[in-house]
Formats: structure tokens, C-alpha cells, sequence
């Protein structure tokens, strides 16, 4: 008997996404080979290295456990069995110019009773109402949004038609910003919940007030992973490799080749890799700029050019000094409205808000020595433009002195080294124009408007922040599985024509030279 031809699949890229995307197609017994255009894998997991050991340049933390959970289960393994994760009791602490301080913890009852302590009763009571409405939305929206592999606007309708108050809760007509600032009378607590934006690359008085329901994700666990989350990415792969992928790094992708509408290989090095299966996990922008050859242009709409935000990010160790951190310390801008004002216009904020990870400190035991940081300044996505030496001593400066007249000093200053750009991100990521979560999350509906696994060209895929469900780790691990499921039954929806269109011994002129055609990836 003839063994039945394993299907071959090339993907593009090996962030968050490609990896648990390999790990899946790898487990089914698809022929899976991953080009990576950089020296190592993990996208924007990455890692530099210092002193103290490599410091997380990318995502810092691990939320959505059960994505991660439902990942390893999938393929007959326990995410337990192959990462540690510490759950942070502290998800931020918070400091304010004034001296204001203000821990939000993972219990919402130590939160309600910091945020009494701190702003007094009125304001822990609007609190946990806010906290009861995002976890209303949460709970609404993930089955038919984050869920869906392609969620549609009836969809999401029928939803709120079944629970009326929704409609209230989603605030459709009103920004995050408008929400915050009718939620709560304490400003400070609006600006605390207003970064919540940011962690999809959006800015809070255009972002929807949908997007409240961020907080709720964060809320219902925040884990550290022991060595990083660049170590979460080492375990993918080498699951993957064992399930018999094969990773190729050092290999950037010249060209998707297609031949009439259907995706055929990749070209990398000159060379013509074939293969059945295209996935791309990078910025979907860089197929529609023609980055990956003008075949694979029609591929996403032109929506993917509204972008998000990017960062300036410092990594690097040093033993610091002065204020007391946590695993996550936000230092908050004067004036919010500053530094979102100046995102707005494709500038670098001067008055912002600095986010610090403590990587070393998800423990009960206080560090002695050098640590790992991570200091993150919202940036605007405007990477195509080179960054000047001054850029970066002026945002060098900016950082740490800001920092310094919080109390917080380091033994030693990062050199530029350390920093990472606008520009320094669009250069790796290619398409980004150094955004850092894909398409703009502003809008109403713009979730619905971010590209599906699915793409308009047979065989070419998509996964990662850029495509549906969106920006984040646990969202592109999701668009992993949207993709591979997406995939799988394609192919045996062709596999099942071929062998209706040749059972009688007679070919037809419709399998498998004219397959039926995708869904488009704005659906």
C-alpha cells in the first residue's frame, strides 16, 4: 500500500504563534518547516544579554493560563510538566508623582481594601463595579470573539440580544477614556485603567470602551515563567522538533510563490521550498506591501495599514536603589492627556508613563546584586523613520530622570545598547513600520476588521497579533489553533473531493486544479 503523502507546511516566522502553530501541525503529522529570519526564535519574546543573565525585551508576563493550558493538552502533554510558572499576588504596583501609592493585587478584595486605604470607600465601591462589569464583558465576548475563529457582527449582535445589559456595559458609543473618567471620581484611578489600551497598542480616547475588559484577563491570573518568557518559546520549539519539525533560522523569506491563486512554497535563499501549506506569522501589512513578493499582495485587506502603537524599550541589569518594586512598577506622567496627546501626533512622549519589569523578583526572596529590567515608554509607529544618535540619549535621558525623581536610581547607566526603537523594531519585524500589536484596535468594530486565518489566496494562512483574535501572547497563541484548525480541514475538505472526483476512474476539470475559494480574511 501506498503511504498517503504527508501534507507540507512552510511557515513564515517563528513568534508565539509560529511555534504553537508548529507544535499543532507537527503533532497531526504534517511535514512542518519554520523560517525564522532572525538568529532566534521567539519573535517578540526575544531576549538581550547582561550581567545578570538575558533580560526579557518583549512580553514580561503569562495571562490567559487556560489557552496556554488547552495548547499542551491538545497535544497529549501538561503545560506543568514543562514550564514553571509563579502567580504574581501583586499584578502592579503603582506610583504617582504626588507620592501616591497603589498596589493592585490579584484578589479583588485586596484591591478593593488598597483602593479604599488609598482613595477611601467611594472609590473601592466603583472599583469592584467596574470590576463586575469587565468580567461581564469577558465572559460574553470570548466564546464569540476571542473563541471564533471568524466572528461576525450578527454574532456578536445575537449576544447582546440574549443579555440586554450588555449593551449598557459595552458603552458602544463611548471611548475607554469617557468610561474611565464617568467610573471613577479618583482621576488617578482613571488614568490606572486607561494604560489598559496600551496593551494592545491602543490609545484610550480612541480605543472602544469594550476594551475595558482587558482589565479582567489580568484579573483573573498573571503568572512569571522561571526563565523568561523567551524560555516558553524554547519549549515550543523543541516540543515541536520532537514532533518532527524542523526550524531553519537565518532565513528570511524573499517570496510566497503562487500560481493560479494558490500558494505554492517560499523562496528563501534563492531557492524554491515547495510546499502544500503557507503560514505566515508576521505583520500582515508585509504581504500587502509586496514585502514577500506581488503574488501574495491580495492576500489582507488594506485595513492593515491603520497601526498600533510601538515602544522605546530599555533592557538591561543593575542593582537599583531607592524605591521599593515590584515584579511590575508603573511610574505614572503627570498628565495623561500629554502623553497620549503626543502619541496622536507620531511623537515621543516627554511627559509618560514608565512601565518597569522587575524580572528577578517574582519570588518571595528579595534579589541581592544585579537585576534584570525591562523599562517600556509607549512609542508612537512611526519605525520607518531612522532613529538619530540624539533620539536616543534624549529618551535615555528622559527615562531616568523621570525615574530618579521618583527615588529610583541604578548603580550604573544602561548604555544605547540596551534600547530598543521604534525603528529597530520595524527593521526586524518587516511591515510593522515598528508597531508592536499589529492594526489599530480603535473603532467600534475594529476587531472584526483584523485578518482571519484564512487568507483570499488558497493556502496562505495567517496566525499572530496582526490576524484575528489580535495583539498578545495569549491572542496569537489562539490564532495558532484558529489557523491550524482552519488548515486541517481544508485539507481534508480537499482530500474528500479528490476522491469523489476520481472514485468512477474519471477526473473533472473542478478537483483539485480549481479548489473552492477561501474565506476572505476580512470576514
Amino acid at each position: 500500500m501506498t503511504r498517503a503523502k504527508q501534507t507540507s507546511v512552510a511557515i513564515i516566522g517563528a513568534g508565539i504563534a509560529g511555534l504553537a502553530s508548529a507544535v499543532r501541525l507537527a503533532h497531526a503529522g504534517c511535514d512542518v518547516t519554520v523560517f525564522e529570519a532572525q538568529d532566534t526564535l521567539g519573535g517578540k519574546m526575544r531576549v538581550l544579554p547582561s550581567d545578570a543573565g538575558p533580560v526579557d525585551t518583549g512580553p514580561t508576563v503569562l495571562t490567559m493560563r487556560p489557552v496556554f493550558e488547552q495548547l499542551f493538552a491538545d497535544v497529549g502533554l501538561r503545560l506543568s510538566d514543562h514550564v514553571t510558572l509563579t502567580p504574581l499576588t501583586t499584578l502592579a504596583r503603582h506610583y504617582w508623582d504626588d507620592g501616591t501609592q497603589l498596589d493592585l493585587m490579584a484578589d479583588e478584595d485586596a484591591s478593593a481594601d488598597n483602593i479604599a486605604a488609598t482613595f477611601g470607600a467611594q472609590s473601592a465601591g466603583e472599583y469592584r463595579d467596574f470590576a463586575a462589569r469587565a468580567r461581564r464583558l469577558f465572559d460574553a465576548f470570548d466564546a464569540p470573539m476571542m473563541q471564533s475563529a471568524a466572528p461576525s457582527q450578527w454574532g456578536l449582535t445575537q449576544r447582546v440580544i440574549a443579555n440586554p445589559r450588555l449593551l449598557a456595559d459595552m458603552a458602544p458609543h463611548r471611548s475607554l477614556w469617557s468610561l474611565l473618567h464617568s467610573s471613577f471620581t479618583e482621576p488617578k484611578l482613571a488614568q490606572l485603567f486607561a494604560r489598559y489600551a496600551t496593551y494592545v497598542g491602543g490609545l484610550p480616547a480612541q480605543s472602544p470602551a469594550l476594551l475595558s475588559l482587558i482589565s479582567d484577563a489580568e484579573a483573573r491570573g498573571v503568572w512569571a515563567v522561571e526563565g523568561g518568557m523567551h524560555h516558553l518559546a524554547c519549549v515550543l520549539a523543541k516540543i515541536a522538533e520532537q514532533f518532527g519539525a524542523t526550524f531553519r533560522t537565518n532565513s528570511p523569506i524573499e517570496e510566497i510563490t503562487v500560481q493560479n491563486g494558490q500558494a505554492t512554497g517560499v523562496i528563501v535563499g534563492g531557492a524554491h521550498h515547495a510546499a502544500d501549506i503557507v503560514l505566515f506569522n508576521g505583520d500582515p501589512r508585509a504581504l500587502a506591501l509586496g514585502h514577500l513578493g506581488d503574488g501574495a499582495t491580495s492576500a489582507v485587506p488594506r485595513a492593515v495599514d491603520s497601526r498600533s502603537l510601538s515602544a522605546w524599550v530599555h533592557a538591561f541589569a543593575a542593582t537599583p536603589q531607592g524605591v521599593d518594586l515590584a515584579y511590575h512598577t508603573v511610574f505614572f506622567g503627570h498628565d495623561p492627556r500629554a502623553e497620549f496627546d503626543a502619541l496622536a501626533q507620531g511623537k515621543r512622549p516627554t511627559d509618560a508613563s514608565l512601565y518597569i519589569c522587575a524580572q528577578d523578583r517574582a519570588g518571595a526572596t528579595r534579589p541581592t546584586g544585579p537585576e534584570r529590567f525591562e523599562i517600556i515608554l509607549n512609542g508612537a509607529p512611526n519605525g520607518d523613520t531612522p532613529v538619530t544618535t540624539q533620539e536616543i540619549e534624549q529618551c535615555q535621558t528622559q527615562v531616568f530622570h523621570r525615574l530618579e525623581t521618583y527615588g529610583l536610581t541604578f548603580d550604573r547607566t544602561p548604555g544605547p545598547e540596551t534600547l530598543s526603537t521604534p525603528h529597530s523594531f520595524a527593521m526586524r519585524y518587516p511591515g510593522s513600520a515598528g508597531s508592536l500589536y499589529g492594526q489599530s484596535p480603535h473603532g467600534l468594530t475594529a476587531g472584526l476588521k483584523r485578518p482571519t486565518a484564512r487568507t483570499k489566496i488558497a493556502g496562505l494562512y495567517l496566525c499572530g497579533g496582526g490576524a484575528h483574535p489580535g495583539a498578545g501572547v495569549p491572542m496569537a497563541t489562539l490564532s495558532a489553533r484558529h489557523a491550524v484548525e482552519a488548515i486541517l480541514a481544508d485539507q481534508t475538505s480537499t482530500s474528500q473531493s479528490r476522491q469523489t472526483a476520481t472514485r468512477g476512474g474519471t477526473s473533472t476539470a473542478s478537483a483539485p486544479a480549481a479548489p473552492a475559494p477561501s474565506r476572505s480574511s476580512a470576514s
